[in-house]
């Protein structure tokens, strides 16, 4: 819980920052202060509140050969300061701008026997609601090759007004689709007044995208279900490209998962053009392909390469936990100029979000990650558990699905025009 002390020191070191890093300021003012003296009230500043850890990295970067090192990525995260989850752990200062002046995070819905907020998280602005799935073929899924996962929804009108940080469960409701949505794992939209999500197909079932009215009774379009004749492998992640193009990612783990048959294609990322149908590769050579999300003006995408996780295969740790960045052709939407855009520390980057800075939020192994545009790590939204997806809901409300929990973060960041 934020005291109103702790609001007015928070906002206060936001202040100092602000203002010390402004040329205007410097320009006009005899004495500025110096920027070690702006990082020292910056940190005293926000250690005063418990939700709010700095975590500087000069204070870790020798460890000496006593130290305690991590054995184990897949672990609890990285957590020098040992605070009790959540909150929000800062190792750059461009991580202010983000929080805002009164950040809070807060758990809003919870089931903790059934882990069904796992994917495909899509903020509707006329309901102003989120709709997402439940885990597919995994832990607490409730679901197998003999058992559809389950697609729910939380309004947001539900949620008080002037949340403190305390927990909450407000209502999920389950939504009756059709059985030709199977094994649900992605979702984007509003698209064309519909919500888009991608299943992963169960059994012979094959993998589709989907149009899925948000109203009931939920009519639903299949707009695609092979790749000329061929079934994908287990379909993940589905993002809308400012051109109108529907990209997405078709991967492996539904049969890493049991409840799809041995893969046939190679893991890659492909276009489709909604009108025509037309449907293309724009990229591949990935171990595990996952989340994929675009920069505003849609010249940059970022994918995700999970393979340090293998499913029924176990955990490798020397596989990628990566995030690539690539350059959008602007012609062929190829993508290409594939880099290393950031690595994460905790458990894979899945799901991913661009904001309107162009910083890269991902569902990591302990919370959310945000790098800035060059792949510096801001900070996290710590919560010491998987998080496999997120989603603005609007300017300043971040949703980030946590498996058994979902949790609203309460900032000052917006989304980008193409996120959801």
């Amino acid at each position: 819980m934020l005291s109103i002390l702790s609001i007015s020191v928070c906002a206060l070191a936001y202040a100092i920052f602000s203002i010390a890093k402004d040329p205007a300021w410097t320009r006009d003012t005899a004495v500025p202060l110096p920027p070690q003296s702006v990082v020292c009230i910056f940190r005293a500043a926000f250690h005063l509140i418990e939700s709010i850890q700095f975590v500087d990295p000069l204070s870790f970067a020798v460890m000496g050969p006593n130290g305690s090192f991590r054995q184990n990525a897949f672990d609890a995260g990285f957590n020098p300061t040992g605070t009790e989850p959540p909150f929000f752990q800062i190792f750059d200062q461009g991580f202010l701008k983000i929080l805002g002046n009164t950040p809070t995070i807060t758990e809003i819905a919870s089931n903790a026997t059934f882990a069904f907020a796992h994917e495909g998280p899509v903020y509707d602005p006329t309901l102003d609601s989120v709709t997402f799935a439940s885990n597919d073929g995994g832990a607490l899924g409730m679901s197998d090759i003999n058992h559809n996962n389950k697609v729910g929804r939380i309004n947001l009108k539900d949620i008080p007004a002037n949340l403190n940080g305390t927990a909450i469960n407000i209502p999920v409701t389950e939504l009756d689709l059709p059985p030709t949505v199977q094994m649900t794992n992605g979702g984007t939209g509003p698209f064309r007044g519909n919500i888009l999500l991608i299943t992963s197909g169960r059994g012979p079932l094959p993998p589709s995208i989907v149009l899925v009215n948000p109203n009931p009774p939920h009519n639903t379009t299949v707009l695609l279900d092979n790749f000329f004749g061929r079934q994908f492998n287990s379909l993940n992640d589905i993002k809308i490209h400012p051109s109108g193009k529907i990209f997405f990612t078709d991967t492996v783990y539904g049969w890493l998962n049991h409840f799809r048959p041995l893969p046939l294609m190679p893991n890659q990322v492909y276009r489709l053009d909604p009108d025509t149908r037309s449907v293309r590769v724009v990229a591949t050579d990935f171990d595990r392909n996952n989340g994929i999300a675009f920069n505003g003006a849609g010249t940059i995408a970022y994918v995700t390469d999970t393979g340090a996780n293998a499913g029924f295969l176990g955990n490798n740790q020397t596989q990628p936990a990566t995030i690539y960045a690539y350059d959008v052709d602007p012609n062929s939407q190829v993508f290409n100029n594939r880099r290393v855009f950031a690595y994460t520390d905790a458990g894979i980057p899945d799901g991913v979000q661009i904001d309107s800075d162009g910083n890269v939020y991902a569902g990591c192994g302990d919370g959310v990650h945000v790098w800035n545009d060059e792949g510096t790590l801001l900070g996290k939204f710590f919560l010491g558990t998987v998080s496999a997806n997120l989603v603005f809901a609007g300017p300043g409300r971040l949703i980030i699905l946590a498996e058994t929990k979902i949790f609203l973060a309460e900032i000052a960041a917006s989304p980008s025009l193409f996120t959801s």
